[in-house]
């Protein structure tokens, strides 16, 4: 069963609306809008996860960033090539 929805009034510029409407599909443009305003919510709490981190660890460099950003990519590849030999 999915969480119960409530009816909303929004206002947004015209060219966004329809952009959004053009490609919400057949899920609907309610369906969509739903789901950028939770990659929002997800973004933001993300962002006070980091200035948190930040505030006790000091700020992240731009070599770390860069380092996990390897890692991850890294990761990936490894992920995609055990992938391919299970199949």
């Amino acid at each position: 069963m999915s969480d119960p929805t409530g009816k909303y009034s929004i206002t947004m510029p015209r060219d966004i609306a329809e952009a959004a409407k053009a490609r919400s599909g057949t899920s609907g443009l309610s369906a969509y809008v739903a789901a950028a305003v939770a990659r929002q919510i997800e973004r933001d709490n993300l962002n006070e996860l980091v200035a948190v981190a930040e505030a006790e660890h000091g700020p992240i460099t731009d070599e770390e960033i860069q380092a996990l950003r390897d890692q991850l990519h890294q990761a990936r590849k490894e992920q995609a090539r055990s992938g391919a030999d299970a199949a």
